[in-house]
């Protein structure tokens, strides 16, 4: 069966053209462009044999972009790629052999790679990373989900043994950017109908983030990563932090 693979995007000109080098092999390639501001747009339309496509309005849901990328894919298989992810050649192959005729599967989970600063983390909650990301078209029924969305598939899945390789953000400066978009998604999260949060108090601002702290560092090793792993670790628990100062803020 043929491959599509899916980008969804949004302000990706840092690291969309690698992303689309690691995926020339396949069949098809579509990016889907949720509202960019600088010039992924531009990068994207220097490849002629990727299909651009621009979102309708914002996409505010992660689950919402993927289904709309299905529905914009021909392939048998889909497999989903984030702009800061790389498909490597063993990787690729694998891809090309289990998406063969007659697989009875009908999805995968890939292993991940991240890497942080130019260091791959391998402690701190970051050494067995599986992602959902391989489907058959005709199997995947939807995504749900807003920011960590779930895939709903009729059948059963396989896991892939080669990995992808996911690049966290290269600099402190594009780490904490990150956060400040993405702790206002999360922070709305817990406004969800019938999620009853309790009102944020500044000694839970603190807890969390201590406990953010202690999972990421101690309890799951991250110091056994080096000053990345600390940095990393630290970087989280500031995270989550931001996460309820926001949620505070929308309280009032």
């Amino acid at each position: 069966m043929s491959i599509s693979i899916l980008i969804p995007a949004k302000n990706e000109e840092s690291m969309i053209e690698e992303c689309l080098a690691s995926a020339r092999w396949a069949d098809e390639v579509i990016v889907l462009d949720n509202g960019s501001t600088d010039d992924t747009k531009k990068i994207v339309k220097t490849h002629q044999w990727v299909k651009y496509f621009c979102a309708e309005g914002v996409l505010e849901k992660y689950g919402s972009r993927k289904n709309k990328l299905k529905s914009l894919a021909t392939g048998g298989w889909l497999f989903y790629l984030d702009a800061d992810e790389r498909i490597t050649p063993l990787l690729r192959n694998e891809l090309l052999r289990v998406t063969k005729d007659n697989n009875p599967l009908a999805a995968y989970a890939v292993p991940r790679r991240n890497f942080l600063l130019g260091k791959e983390l391998k402690f701190g909650g970051w050494g067995n990373d599986y992602v959902m990301r391989l489907f058959k078209k005709d199997a995947l029924i939807k995504f749900i989900g807003e920011l960590h969305e779930q895939a709903i598939f009729d059948g059963h899945f396989g896991k892939l043994t080669q990995a992808l390789i996911h690049y966290q953000p290269v600099t402190l400066e594009e780490a904490l950017a990150k956060s400040v978009i993405w702790s206002d998604y999360e922070a709305k999260l817990f406004l969800a109908p019938g999620i009853n949060h309790p009102t944020v108090v500044w000694w839970r601002v603190l807890k969390m983030g201590g406990l953010t702290l202690w999972d990421r560092l101690i309890k799951k090793q991250g110091f056994r990563d080096g000053t990345e792993g600390w940095i990393e670790s630290v970087y989280q628990a500031y995270h989550t932090m931001i996460v309820y100062l926001r949620l505070w803020e929308l309280q009032q």
